[in-house]
């Protein structure tokens, strides 16, 4: 059982003690804390919240606490109830609402929930204003004034806003109805029972497919195998797409901001190539950089170079990927776990506009999706962990490696997120957990034995400088 705080958001498992789990008192202290910062942000009347959530069994509970406390703060509420996390960034701005809250955990279990805040922009919080809701909460309950009777917020329910998001997204000049519809796919996907099973079906018929089946279906939050889309969870998937032959499968997680792409032949196209294949898709009409984390393939800066545009990477972190976006003004980036984010929709990872992109750009070059993978610099991921005893300085430790490498003719030392060490013809990548003693480690090569010998051979070089 855990109670995770960070910027984005406060990520715990549900029930157990205050403090050490996301129990009812939890979820007050920081929603009044987020309330103080909304109010801190401009002087107005009123102001308003977004609501969303996905579809997990604690998430009416978690709302009716959540809107509530925001009510008892003053703040009206705009309940838009089973909604994806992108739906709900997307509602913020159209609704001109000061925030947002995103009631979901992600990739992670059912007995997790997370409240993930918003600003006005519909996007994650910086780590000043992270830090200011994190440090209110410790003293909520002695220094906030709660509204009396006559100015508690009210709560307005809005129902299927998950049209607009559609409608917004065949707005988009990039993406091609007529072409999906002649190309007549064949589309599975699994919406792991989750908010996918309102939004999905709908798009996929909005952009003229004929023929798909849903799996997993039931938005009630009983997660039909591990919520992360990896390979090794999406055996049900592979089944439908060979017994339908299927042209493609997609698999998405609770919120819908990861997208899992299936080859046609029920092999993993590789979450870190869903974010590659729209970027070349997007790069060939829309010339201009792009960007990822330290942690994503190099497969993205490769297919960037190939148009002649410039690629930059970021500390990992969805925030701290936009943050670069907006930087190097790019017109395509995301994170190597699915991740992609279209900067012309909205700054947040989305698989909705993913899922559109990716069969307009299928339509277009009318190949199989194996075919397509093929036509990519062929990567291989391998992670693992090395775990540390407490009395270790995690940070010194990785000064020492960081001094080692640089040293070295040939490589590329870069500290804006740990240590990540690029040779020529692959590279590693040292994070030290912020929750526990360990340090994860990335590393990719040209074939999976590569990539997993430089891991190894990583560990014993940490082993030798402890």
């Amino acid at each position: 059982m855990a109670l995770i705080k960070s910027i984005s958001g406060i990520r715990g498992t549900i029930g157990g003690h205050s403090g050490d789990n996301l129990t009812p008192f939890d979820i007050v202290k920081f929603i009044t804390a987020y309330s103080q910062w909304i109010k801190k942000q401009s002087k107005k009347d009123k102001y308003t919240v977004v609501v969303g959530r996905d579809a997990r069994i604690s998430g009416p509970n978690v709302k009716q606490i959540v809107t509530g406390a925001l009510t008892f703060c003053g703040i009206d509420v705009i309940d838009i109830d089973l909604a994806t996390t992108p739906t709900t960034e997307i509602a913020v701005t159209e609704f001109k609402a000061d925030g947002g809250i995103i009631l979901t955990a992600s990739h992670n279990p059912t007995q997790w929930n997370t409240l993930k805040l918003l600003n006005s922009s519909g996007e994650f919080l910086n780590a000043e204003d992270g830090k200011f809701i994190i440090e209110y909460s410790l003293t909520a309950e002695e220094t906030t004034d709660f509204s009396e009777v006559f100015s508690l917020g009210k709560i307005t329910e809005v129902k299927n806003f998950e049209d607009v998001h559609i409608k917004k997204v065949l707005g988009l000049e990039l993406v091609d109805t007529k072409a999906i519809a002649e190309a007549d796919f064949t589309v599975c996907v699994d919406v792991i029972n989750s908010v996918g099973a309102l939004i999905v079906p709908k798009l996929l018929s909005a952009l003229g497919v004929k023929k798909f089946e849903i799996i997993n279906s039931t938005p009630n939050g009983n997660f039909a195998h591990n919520p992360e889309p990896l390979k090794q969870n999406l055996t049900e998937l592979s089944k439908a797409v060979i017994d339908k032959k299927a042209d493609v499968g997609f698999a998405v997680d609770p919120d819908v901001d990861r997208l899992a792409i299936m080859q046609e032949d029920g092999e993993m196209f590789g979450e870190e190539y869903t974010l590659v294949a729209v970027a070349d898709y997007i790069l060939q009409y829309k010339k201009g950089n792009t960007a990822s984390n330290l942690s994503s393939s190099r497969a993205l800066r490769d297919v960037t170079l190939k148009y002649g545009c410039h690629y930059d990477a970021s500390a990992v972190g969805e925030l701290n990927v936009v943050t670069k976006m907006k930087e190097n003004h790019s017109v395509i980036g995301g994170e190597g776990n699915g991740g992609v984010i279209y900067p012309e929709l909205h700054y947040g990872r989305d698989s909705i506009v993913g899922i559109a992109l990716f069969l307009t750009y299928l339509a277009k070059k009318k190949k199989k999706v194996s075919a397509l993978k093929l036509e990519y610099p062929q990567y291989f991921m391998s992670k693992n962990k090395i775990e540390l005893t407490p009395e270790i300085n995690v940070d010194n430790l990785l000064k020492k490696i960081e001094g080692i490498y640089n040293q070295i003719s040939g490589t590329t030392v870069t500290t804006i997120d740990g240590v990540k060490i690029d040779f020529p013809e692959n590279w590693v990548h040292l994070r030290k957990s912020n929750t526990e003693p360990i340090i994860r480690i990335y590393t990719e090569a040209k074939s999976q034995s590569e990539a997993d010998k430089l891991a190894v051979d990583m560990i014993e070089k940490i082993k030798s400088v402890m």
